[in-house]
C-alpha cells in the first residue's frame, strides 16, 4: 500500500491550490481517504475525507466553503482543492487509507487511519 501527496507549495492568501493522492497496491472503491495537517508545533488535525461506501464528504469547520474534496476511483487519486486559502492553512499535508473498509469516513481521530503519505507542504504566505 503506497499513497503519495503532491501538489504543495508556496501561494499568497485569497490563493488556490489543490492536492492530489495517488494511490497503490489497494483497491480504492474500498476506502474511505482522509486528508490531515500538521502545522509547526501543533498536533495533526483533520482536514476532510470522503467515505468509500457512498461518497460521503466530511470537512472539519475551518475549512468548510473552501476545500473540497473529490476522488477519481479510475485513476486511483484523491483530490484536495483548496480555495481562499488563509495564512492559517499552513501546515504539512497527509493523505491517509481509513482502516475500515466501506464505510462513513471521520475525522474525529488519526487512529482509524492506518497507511499514510510521506506529506506535502503547503505554505500561505505574502
Amino acid at each position: 500500500v503506497q499513497l503519495q501527496a503532491s501538489g504543495g507549495g508556496l501561494v499568497q492568501p485569497g490563493g488556490s491550490l489543490r492536492l492530489s493522492c495517488a494511490t497503490s497496491g489497494f483497491t480504492l472503491d474500498y476506502y474511505g481517504i482522509g486528508w490531515f495537517r500538521q502545522a509547526p508545533g501543533k498536533e495533526r488535525e483533520g482536514v476532510s475525507c470522503i467515505s468509500s461506501s457512498n461518497g460521503n464528504t466530511y470537512y472539519a469547520d475551518s475549512v468548510k466553503g473552501r476545500f473540497t474534496i473529490s476522488r477519481d476511483n479510475a485513476k486511483n487519486t484523491v483530490y484536495l482543492q483548496m480555495n481562499s486559502l488563509k495564512p492559517e492553512d499552513t501546515a504539512v499535508y497527509y493523505c491517509a487509507t481509513d482502516k475500515v473498509v466501506l464505510t462513513e469516513c471521520t475525522l474525529v481521530s488519526t487512529d482509524r487511519y492506518d497507511y499514510w503519505g510521506q506529506g506535502t507542504l503547503v505554505t500561505v504566505s505574502s
